[in-house]
C-alpha cells in the first residue's frame, strides 16, 4: 500500500503506458471493451414522482429511480492508447425512459501520455474532479444511490465538455493540483455553451500511515456564471446569476498489512457549501434570490468476510432562509420552510467474484417533511476488460 495514492495518480496521468521503444501497447489498435449491466428493484412508501429537497433547486439526474423492477443505467466503454502521445476513452450510458431507451455520451475524452514532470491534460467530455465521488462511475459506488449532497449540488454527477489540467507535484507523499474549464451547460451551470461558463480548481493530498492505512484529502472550488439553469425535478423554475460551490472531502482506507481481500474498512466524508446570488423565474414572475446552502455525508463500509460487506451512511442538508421575493422563492421550492433534509442508509452486498455484485439497501429518508422509507435490491455485472479504479 506504500505510495498507493501516488501510483493511482500516475495511472490517471498515463492510463495505459506505451511499451519500450515508443511502440503503442498491444491494445493500441484493439481497444479494450467493457460493459456494465445494472438492474434495480426499488420500493418507496411515498411517491417517487413528487420528490423534492426543500430549499434546493434540483437538476440533472437528481430525481429518484423509478419504483419497481427495472434496468438501471448500463455502460459500454471503449478505451486504448491512440499512440505514444494520447490515450482515448468513450463511455456510453444506456438508460430506460418513458419513451423507451436513451443513449448518452457520458465520457468521450483524450488524455496526454508523454508530458513531463507529472503533468497531464484531459480534453473532451469527462467527469469533473470536484469531489471524490464525482469521478466514480455509479457501478463502483458503495451504495445504490448518490449522497443527498451530490443530488442537491451537482445533479447527482457533474460531467461536461471542457479541458482539465493535473499536476502531480514531486513531493514526499501525494500532492496533486489541477483545474478545469468547462462549457457550463451541465448542472449546476446553465450557460448556452458559446463560451466556457464553469471553472474549478482542486487540490488533493494523501499518503500512507504504516502498511495498513492510507488517506486522501480533497479541496475544490467551482464558480459558475449561470445564464438560465432549469430545474428538472420538483417545482419548475429558472435561476440566473453567480454560483460558488466549495467542497472538502476525505477518504480513509484500512486493510490488514495492505491486503484488502479478507477484511477492509473504507470511510468517506464530504462537506459542500454553496452561495448563489441572482434571480429566479417562476413563470411568469421573476424575483431576486440570494441564498446559501450546505450539506454533506458520512459513510463507512466494512468487509467483515471475504466478498461480504456492510455499510452505513448519514446525509444532511441545510438551506438558510434566502433573501428575495418570498412568493417567488416559495413557488420555486427555494424556501426551506424550516425543514433540513436528512437520511440514514444501511446496506449489505455480496460479490461472488470481482465481476458481479448483489446488494440489499434500506433508507429512512427525511428528504421531504413527511418521512419516506425506501429499499432496493440491486445487481451489477461486469463484462469484458475493466481497468482498476482510482484510489
Amino acid at each position: 500500500m506504500r505510495h498507493a495514492l501516488l501510483a493511482c495518480a500516475l495511472t490517471l496521468t498515463a492510463p495505459l503506458v506505451a511499451e519500450a521503444g515508443g511502440v503503442p501497447a498491444a491494445n493500441g489498435f484493439n481497444p479494450a471493451l467493457s460493459a456494465i449491466l445494472m438492474g434495480n428493484d426499488w420500493g418507496y412508501t411515498r411517491s417517487s414522482t413528487t420528490y423534492a429537497l426543500p430549499g434546493f433547486q434540483l437538476g440533472g439526474e437528481s430525481g429518484l429511480a423509478a419504483e419497481g423492477l427495472s434496468l438501471a443505467e448500463s455502460e459500454l466503454t471503449l478505451s486504448a492508447n491512440v499512440d505514444p502521445t494520447f490515450y482515448g476513452q468513450l463511455t456510453l450510458a444506456v438508460a430506460t425512459a418513458d419513451e423507451g431507451s436513451e443513449v448518452e455520451i457520458e465520457e468521450a475524452y483524450g488524455e496526454t501520455l508523454a508530458l513531463p514532470g507529472g503533468l497531464g491534460v484531459r480534453f473532451g467530455r469527462f467527469f469533473s474532479a470536484l469531489g471524490y465521488l464525482n469521478e466514480v462511475h455509479a457501478h463502483a459506488w458503495d451504495f445504490a444511490d448518490a449522497p443527498l449532497a451530490y443530488r442537491a449540488f451537482l445533479g447527482q454527477q457533474l460531467f461536461d465538455d471542457g479541458v482539465q489540467v493535473r499536476w502531480v507535484v514531486p513531493a514526499d507523499g501525494f500532492v496533486e493540483v489541477g483545474g478545469e474549464l468547462l462549457r457550463g451547460r451541465a448542472f449546476p451551470g446553465g450557460s448556452d455553451g458559446s463560451t466556457p461558463g464553469t471553472g474549478d480548481l482542486f487540490l488533493h493530498l494523501g499518503g500512507d500511515v504504516g502498511v495498513s492505512q492510507s488517506w486522501r484529502l480533497g479541496l475544490a472550488h467551482l464558480r459558475a456564471n449561470v445564464e438560465a439553469r432549469e430545474s428538472t425535478v420538483g417545482p419548475p423554475s429558472l435561476f440566473a446569476g453567480d454560483s460558488n460551490l466549495s467542497v472538502v472531502d476525505l477518504v480513509w482506507k484500512w486493510a490488514p498489512h495492505g491486503d484488502p481481500s479478507l477484511r477492509n474498512l473504507l470511510f468517506q466524508a464530504a462537506y459542500f457549501r454553496r452561495a448563489e446570488d441572482g434571480t429566479v423565474a417562476v413563470n411568469p414572475v421573476t424575483g431576486a434570490y440570494d441564498g446559501t446552502q450546505q450539506g454533506g455525508y458520512l459513510q463507512a463500509v466494512y468487509q467483515f468476510w471475504p466478498r461480504l460487506r456492510a455499510g452505513l451512511r448519514y446525509d444532511h442538508l441545510r438551506a438558510d432562509d434566502p433573501d428575495g421575493d418570498p412568493a417567488v422563492l416559495t413557488a420555486a421550492g427555494l424556501d426551506p420552510g424550516g425543514h433540513d433534509p436528512a437520511r440514514v442508509t444501511v446496506m449489505t452486498d455480496f460479490s461472488p467474484s470481482e465481476f458481479s455484485r448483489l446488494r440489499l439497501q434500506y433508507a429512512a429518508d427525511r428528504s421531504r417533511p413527511e418521512p419516506d422509507h425506501s429499499w432496493v435490491v440491486q445487481y451489477i455485472l461486469s463484462l469484458g476488460a475493466h481497468g482498476a479504479h482510482a484510489f
